[in-house]
């Protein structure tokens, strides 16, 4: 069956329409035209016909349709609800006068004269009609009410053929006419990239929609915000903090990785308001409070948290945090979490907000040998799925579905097809960047996007780590003036519209998997794939192989493979 609009969106007023209209689709055959809200002017005047039936071989009914309980006294039409009974204007007048508007409209669109059958009908899929009630201007056989709307095409099609005006069926042909009109179809023309800000627009919206799960748990104080990529983790992260800073609270707000340090930090920059007391790293965060720096992984899992908690422990509580906000968590070793938390002025029963993805521990500390998730200050987080993938759009969203779990659901738009460059490891990062002009060449704005490398870093980015300058690296990023080259390591909690993943090999195949869930799920609007396609399906598994398959096999322009 075809609808107009495909998938129509009902809002919280709209049940009873909706009711209607599943019915409807449930049971009339597969050549009639469902349409849902159709505006009609006719004159200065204007019109809308809750749902339109376009039937071939029998003829048109426009359906207005009303919820609640409907009641009639003395020719006065009534609604009621739970709260209250009020007046409404007759829905058979309403009916009459949105379907001649509409045979007035067609006329004049498309040029002749109207002589299909067509009937107005009232929908009311939430009151009892007695069958012999009647009248004037309206007959029992125009109503579906609460019985007749579970299966009503047999009662449409008899209010069409014995109610209904007009001398003839409605013609397949005629129907492709009125089709036409109502689609109101309008090819934009789109360039070779594309526009992805709509797109994002609409993923920004959903993520910000997900703040009803703050309001939901606002009672809970140690909760373990588990999601899949792109689940709106990070935001959800800035506006606990935001939330619970405005209530007075010492807030510290942490993760791990430098780059994402720094968008935090932007990020509570602009707020006018109360901000959390520190912002960053959490490394930063101990080196603030006087723990000497040191060198060495071993220092900095192990040495540094245990001088931490011995300096926790001469804190006074005006020193001491309220709450503690962690995004990318499992970033975190088991040992950081017992200092972080003797660090605030209730280690045992204090506000933690966890925000994580469990399928991103690339460091391997959230499941390292350590960690003991039934016994520690983890064990007391109640945990909350967050199962919605709102940041990438569902091309791109299906190519790392294998990595993210069953749960995983994408929202996003259909976007662009993703791009695979299959070519050998070796030549991964010249190709890479060769895919980053042609990018740009096509009409892509380089700080739109990002390279980045699974291995070896870019020679850009080698420059900065070379040099020290890892500051200066990450402000060039935030400020968005040009294209970036990172690894995906230190991309973790932060995008781009397009993303090129130059798979240039691994250190770790132990750790691919991880790497490539990070990378591929990085990019908002467009992702490209260079590497070598057995390498992927070694790292990845058969699913990716599988998702790849379906990708834009892409031989950018200049580019010579081999």
């Amino acid at each position: 069956m075809r609808c107009i609009p495909e998938e129509p969106e009902f809002g919280e007023g709209q049940l009873a329409e909706k009711a209607v209209w599943d019915a409807l689709k449930k049971s009339l055959p597969d050549d009639v035209v469902l349409a849902h809200s159709v505006q009609i002017r006719d004159g200065r005047k204007e019109y809308e016909i809750d749902v339109l039936v376009l039937w071939p071989g029998v003829g048109m009914a426009a359906i207005e349709v009303k919820g609640g309980q409907v009641t009639i006294a003395d020719g006065q039409w009534y609604q009621s609800d739970r709260n209250n009974k009020r007046k409404i204007l007759s829905p058979v007048a309403q009916s009459q006068s949105s379907l001649h508007a509409l045979k007035n409209w067609l006329e004049d669109q498309l040029g002749s004269r109207l002589s299909s059958r067509c009937a107005y009908m009232v929908g009311l899929p939430y009151t009892s009609v007695p069958g012999d009630w009647a009248m004037a201007g309206c007959p029992r056989s125009l109503i579906l009410d609460q019985t007749d709307s579970q299966s009503p095409a047999e009662l449409v099609r008899r209010a069409i053929e014995n109610e209904g005006g007009g001398a003839s069926p409605l013609a397949s042909v005629f129907r492709e006419r009125i089709v036409r009109k109502l689609s109101g179809n309008l090819d934009a023309a789109v360039g070779p990239s594309g526009n992805p800000q709509e797109d994002e627009d609409a993923q920004d919206h959903l993520t910000e929609r997900q703040a009803v799960l703050l309001q939901a748990t606002r009672s809970l104080p140690r909760i373990r915000f588990t999601g899949g990529a792109g689940s709106g983790k990070t935001w959800l992260a800035v506006e606990k903090a935001r939330l619970l800073s405005r209530q007075g609270k010492r807030v510290g707000l942490f993760c791990y990785n430098k780059g994402l340090g720094q968008y935090l930090q932007d990020r509570v920059s602009t707020w006018r308001q109360a901000k959390p007391v520190f912002t960053g790293e959490f490394h930063e965060y101990v080196r603030g409070l006087g723990v000497p720096d040191g060198s060495g992984q071993e220092y900095f899992d192990v040495e540094m948290p245990r001088l931490l908690k011995e300096l926790a422990a001469t804190m006074e509580p005006h020193e001491r945090l309220d709450a503690v906000v962690v995004d990318e968590a499992q970033d975190f070793a088991p040992l950081w979490w017992d200092a972080l938390l003797a660090c605030t002025k209730d280690p045992d029963g204090g506000q933690v907000y966890a925000f994580m993805d469990d399928r991103q521990d690339v460091y391997r500390r959230w499941g390292g040998a350590t960690a003991d998730r039934t016994s520690g200050p983890m064990a007391a987080l109640v945990p909350i799925h967050i199962d919605e993938n709102l940041r990438n759009t569902r091309k791109i969203a299906e190519t790392f579905r294998p990595f993210a779990g069953e749960h995983f659901t994408p929202r996003g738009s259909t976007g662009l097809p993703v791009r695979f460059v299959d070519c050998p490891t070796d030549d991964a990062l010249d190709v890479a960047g060769d895919c980053v002009d042609a990018l740009i060449a096509e009409g892509w704005a380089n700080n739109q996007i990002a390279l980045l490398t699974t291995k070896e870093r870019h020679p850009v980015h080698l420059d900065f780590f070379e040099r020290g300058a890892t500051e200066d690296y990450w402000r060039e990023f935030h400020a968005g003036e040009a294209e970036f080259y990172g690894h995906v390591l230190g991309f973790k909690g932060l995008e781009r519209s397009v993303v090129v993943l130059c798979v240039n090999g691994f250190k770790d195949m132990d750790r691919a998997a991880e790497q490539l869930y990070v990378g591929l799920s990085r990019a908002r609007s467009l992702l490209v794939v260079v590497g070598d396609s057995g390498l992927l399906e070694e790292a990845g598994g058969r699913e990716l192989k599988v998702a790849l398959s379906r990708a834009q096999a892409w031989n950018p322009p200049n580019l010579v493979l081999g």
